[in-house]
């Protein structure tokens, strides 16, 4: 078995965790001298995500390869993935690794078609989430579930994120049919060093994706509840792109708080970490968010919700854990701003999230999953 390989990660959105996560094992598999290419839509991201495929292009021995993907399943995927599979063929993996719903339908159905064509081909599903999202007794989550139960019998690895994703798979799909692991995200040792806050920093800062799962409506309703029990005004800063984003403009000026919330595109988390002094994740779901690990990695004070792998972070009984509820959220404001560096004091400690969450860590786990699933 060669000790270098061809390595293609298909995903469809190229933003937020899922892109990241793909970025980080990218630089470390190319410093391992793996070849790496990536296959992803081409409809979604703005400038922050062109800079980055911009400052990746030349790295990636198999290329960039960017083509329109529906977020949902409909007529127009069948032009979608067969170009996909184009793509794919042409490139010659010995490792497919499908990154959420739409990335992980595709690895494993073009990795058993090039098996087909006596290609061998590892295939690995990340599901991020995902599907996993959906609620078992609606008619939706049953429909994923069932593909998801079909497409197990394809899959040579699953590697989840976070033992609640996990949980969430056994629970609606069931026991996983073959190999599988937990591999936790990780970070740069450099995403380890502080970042202060402007002398002008806001009180509240939100980064993350503009749409409903994340919260940004739950953030803003708290802040007006916030104010209300503090007796005082609240600045806050939200960055971040996405759908939602009208509506939560609108949402601000129906509150009155048009004038102390600040709405940024995109950028990088380090940046941003530096215009608010308390970072909150009010995500009605998530599987293992990066930004919550860069944002104590940074040695920042947060607010995060109680929501998938979040608590597997900071402990259960940790006091920065809250309801995905505007009111919690609200009381959870009022005790972090009162007294901001008595609550920084309750975040877990740097050295500890480090020996759980490194990127040479996720990295190395992730190639030993790679060489399993090709041993099969």
């Amino acid at each position: 078995m060669a000790t270098k390989l061809r390595i293609v990660h298909c995903f469809r959105s190229p933003v937020g965790g899922i892109f990241r996560h793909v970025r980080d094992l990218a630089d470390a598999q190319l410093a391992a001298g793996h070849a790496v290419g990536i296959v992803c839509d081409s409809t979604t991201g703005g400038e922050f995500e062109e800079q980055l495929f911009n400052d990746m292009g030349g790295k990636l021995a198999l290329g960039i390869h960017r083509t329109p993907m529906q977020r949902h399943v409909g007529l127009g995927d069948i032009a979608s993935a067969w170009r996909t599979y184009k793509i794919i063929k042409e490139l010659q993996p010995d490792v497919l690794h499908g990154h959420g719903a739409k990335g992980g339908a595709y690895v494993r159905l073009f990795g058993s078609l090039l098996r087909v064509s006596r290609s061998r081909v590892a295939r690995l599903y990340s599901p991020h989430g995902g599907s996993l999202h959906y609620d078992e007794r609606t008619a939706t989550g049953k429909t994923f579930f069932a593909i998801e139960r079909l497409m197990g019998r394809f899959t040579d690895h699953l590697l989840f994120v976070s033992n609640y994703e996990r949980r969430a798979y056994r629970k609606k799909v069931g026991e996983p049919r073959g190999l599988n692991g937990l591999v936790y995200n990780g970070l740069r040792a450099s995403e380890f060093e502080p970042v202060l806050a402007n002398p002008d920093a806001a009180d509240l800062l939100y980064i993350g994706m503009m749409r409903d799962l994340k919260g940004p409506d739950i953030f803003i309703d708290a802040i007006a509840r916030a104010e209300k029990k503090l007796g005082r005004e609240l600045r806050a800063v939200m960055v971040g792109a996405g759908d939602g984003l009208p509506n939560y403009r609108e949402q601000v000026k129906r509150l009155g708080l048009g004038d102390r919330i600040q709405f940024l595109d995109p950028m990088p988390a380090r940046k941003a970490f530096a215009l608010g002094h308390l970072v909150v994740v009010p995500s009605r779901a998530e599987a293992m968010p990066y930004i919550v690990l860069e944002t104590l990695a940074a040695g920042k004070a947060m607010i995060a919700t109680a929501v998938g792998g979040i608590p597997e972070i900071f402990g259960p009984d940790s006091p920065a854990l809250v309801e995905p509820d505007p009111v919690e959220l609200g009381k959870k404001m009022v005790v972090a701003l009162a007294d901001l560096a008595v609550y920084h004091r309750s975040m877990p400690a740097g050295a500890d999230l480090k020996a759980r969450f490194g990127a040479d860590v996720m990295a190395g786990d992730i190639e030993k999953a790679y060489f399993a699933a090709l041993a099969r």
